[in-house]
């Protein structure tokens, strides 16, 4: 590493007090934890889990989160994908929508013994998987992806453009394997109802898309939904195949916002250390910016907005009503909630904060390792890499 693990001059043993600011904190019992609710909850109603590791990037961290080491698994990247597969796991979806340049990395992948799947929703990337899979006479696996929400891409239930790319898959020299849908607009339900509905529209639409490619002779094995809420809260998953879900991992404010985790269960913060007030403005500075939470603010659209982070103590505990409310690239504000009764805490300069993030896969991807806890504990047992790029 190069930071201050191999600095002769730092303490052999490092701890959240003295390991160099800002680094991003990991609660392995947390992570275990999150992890055995979800798959509790699936293996409950009878599908398997397929974990999303775009979340943690990390090859330690996959370890813990899928059943075996070789899958299934989900990834947002080609490198991931690489990255996880040189790791053993050779069972993947790489789950965004692909692009012609990438289909070589692809073949290459599932040349070296990965069964990678690919996902499209037009008949130019159709066209484009099946001409690969002639030229080079691999037939690359691929799923369509179903638009059950409006929320993002994807072709519509009941849309003939369905069976048309299905049978340009099928019949010219790809693999079609089925079906999948990430029903996101999930992150905007508020209450338990809305939730269970959002998880039955998102079954009921991948279902139906697979029965219409079956009704027209063409295969469907697979039927992949998920999102972490719709994962948390489905109640019925007949005809579904397998649940993806990511951010379940770890949590996030976002997360606790739509009331699908609580405030204690987010495995993940960033550490900073206090470097200076404004005390006429209430602001406490801290040597954690963008560049360390990332710019996401997933939280302005919900009812409570969280700005940047939510500041806790080292134990954990968040401190009333205290914000991370605006950032620079390595500076952190932190101010009371506007319109708070609280009084501002004595944080003196050296004195050190976790700020919980609003989007845990955006702040990992800034940090280049974790530094992994227990419960308890203020000891970093192991620092795990994380891997970035595309």
């Amino acid at each position: 590493r190069a930071n201050a693990m191999s600095d002769k001059n730092m303490p052999e043993t490092l701890n959240i007090h003295n390991q160099p600011t800002p680094f991003l904190l990991l609660n392995r019992d947390k992570l275990e934890r999150n992890v055995a609710r979800l798959r509790q909850h699936t293996d409950r109603l009878g599908v398997p889990l397929r974990p999303h590791l775009k979340t943690v990037k990390s090859v330690e961290a996959a370890r813990l989160i899928l059943s075996n080491g070789n899958g299934p698994a989900t990834v947002s990247t080609l490198k991931e994908a690489e990255a996880f597969a040189a790791a053993g796991c050779h069972d993947l979806i790489y789950a965004v929508g692909i692009a012609p340049q990438k289909l070589p990395r692809v073949v290459a992948l599932l040349n070296s013994g990965t069964d990678i799947s690919v996902i499209l929703d037009s008949v130019e990337q159709a066209q484009a998987v099946a001409e690969f899979s002639r030229q080079t006479g691999v037939a690359i696996p691929t799923l369509i992806e179903i638009d059950s929400d409006g929320h993002r891409s994807g072709v519509a239930p009941g849309d003939p453009l369905l069976i048309e790319i299905g049978k340009i898959l099928h019949q010219q020299g790809a693999k079609l394997r089925g079906i999948i849908t990430h029903a996101g607009e999930s992150y905007h339900c508020k209450t338990l109802p809305a939730h269970q509905a959002m998880a039955e529209k998102e079954r009921a639409a991948a279902v139906a898309c697979a029965e219409a490619l079956r009704q027209a002779g063409l295969p469907s094995p697979v039927v992949s939904v998920g999102s972490t809420p719709t994962a948390h809260f489905s109640q019925d998953l007949t005809g579904v195949t397998e649940v993806r879900a990511g951010v379940f991992t770890l949590f996030d404010l976002v997360m606790e916002g739509a009331g699908v985790c609580q405030t204690a269960d987010i495995a993940v913060s960033v550490v900073a250390t206090v470097i200076g007030h404004q005390r006429q403005k209430g602001w406490i500075m801290v040597d954690a910016g963008w560049m360390a939470m990332s710019r996401d603010r997933g939280t302005s659209a919900q009812a409570v907005d969280q700005r940047y982070g939510v500041v806790c103590d080292m134990a954990g505990q968040p401190l009333a009503d205290l914000l991370m409310v605006d950032v620079n690239q390595e500076h952190g504000i932190l101010a009371l909630r506007p319109g708070s009764q609280q009084t501002l805490p004595e944080l003196p300069y050296g004195s050190r904060v976790q700020i919980l993030p609003n989007h845990a896969c955006a702040t990992v991807s800034q940090h280049a390792e974790f530094a992994v806890v227990r419960d308890g504990s203020d000891d970093i047992e192991a620092c795990w890499p994380i891997f970035r790029g595309w």
